[in-house]
């Protein structure tokens, strides 16, 4: 018996096709549109507010790289990057570990240390600016108090120190988040595995090195892409925290963009730094999309 074919608005094709006309809407007029339109900045000549608009390429991104803060930028945002990466996604994995058992009290302290992710980072580094004044914030007072300075501290007021305490509060802010997410991926491992290698004779330091580790790749995986990529967009904390002081030693490359587009006036080699940043940022997420799939396959 013949089936027929049902009636065109009734495929599956069509049916999947209109579920995802929404998204593909709100993807194409919020992001392939604006991508387009920066691309097209970053090759013209485009003042913020008056002027003449007309093609300069590549100009825009010779004076991006010659740029007197365009180098130390980089160094500090990778600098950057480097130390919040080690430290976030320790301090993640250790907390993790502390409450990856089911034992009393192990749901209030995964509250506990997940809480601070709620709060926003522009909230968040306004709450640490105050903690860190040396006129007015309570920090530089109990170190007073206990007699561990003589005068009030300057958190920010060296370039060591203002990074030191960016850290912190990133920090503070966002290990919660991450522990979440090795958490879950620590639940994910069979308990049998465990079992089985402490049948073998098998030290905690080996189980975790040759069973926690290698099953608990992905969402390492995962923390490392967000972790990376949060820190070469680092902005807010810095804006807040420092103005990228002092004398621009803590100004990252998102700053230079928003001081290009706001300050200096100039659209297109904001624009032309923009495209630089994506470029490196899809550069690399692929890379490391292409050493995980090695590692599993291996």
């Amino acid at each position: 018996m013949q089936v027929k074919a049902p009636p065109w608005w009734r495929s599956r094709t069509v049916k999947g096709m209109g579920y995802a006309a929404p998204t593909a809407v709100f993807v194409a007029v919020f992001f392939v549109l604006p991508l387009l339109l920066v691309g097209q900045m970053s090759l013209s000549d485009w003042p913020l507010l008056a002027g003449d608009r007309g093609v300069n390429a590549p100009e825009n991104y010779t004076d991006v790289t010659h740029s007197a803060l365009f180098w130390p930028a980089v160094r500090f945002t990778l600098l950057y990057t480097v130390i919040v990466t080690v430290v976030l996604l320790g301090l993640a994995l250790l907390l993790a570990l502390l409450v990856q058992e089911s034992r009393p009290g192990a749901g209030f302290f995964r509250t506990v240390y997940f809480l601070p992710s709620a709060l926003g980072l522009a909230s968040a580094s306004l709450l640490f600016w105050g903690l860190y004044s040396p006129t007015t914030g309570p920090l530089s007072r109990v170190l007073d108090t206990l007699g561990l300075v003589d005068d009030p501290v300057s958190f920010l007021g060296s370039p060591t120190s203002a990074l030191l305490s960016t850290v912190f509060l990133i920090v503070w802010k966002f290990a919660g988040f991450y522990m979440l997410i090795l958490l879950v991926g620590l639940q994910r491992i069979p308990h049998e595995v465990y079992e089985a290698a402490r049948m073998d004779g098998a030290s905690r330091g080996q189980i975790f090195r040759s069973v926690t580790l290698p099953l608990l790749r992905p969402s390492l995986a995962l923390t490392l892409l967000l972790c990376v990529t949060g820190s070469l967009l680092a902005f807010d904390q810095f804006f807040i925290l420092t103005k990228g002081g002092p004398d621009n030693s803590t100004v990252t490359v998102v700053q230079l963009i928003y001081r290009e587009a706001f300050q200096r006036l100039n659209l297109g080699t904001a624009a032309a730094l923009s495209i630089i940043v994506l470029g490196v940022l899809l550069l690399l997420n692929a890379l490391q999309f292409r050493g995980l799939r090695r590692a599993d396959e291996s």
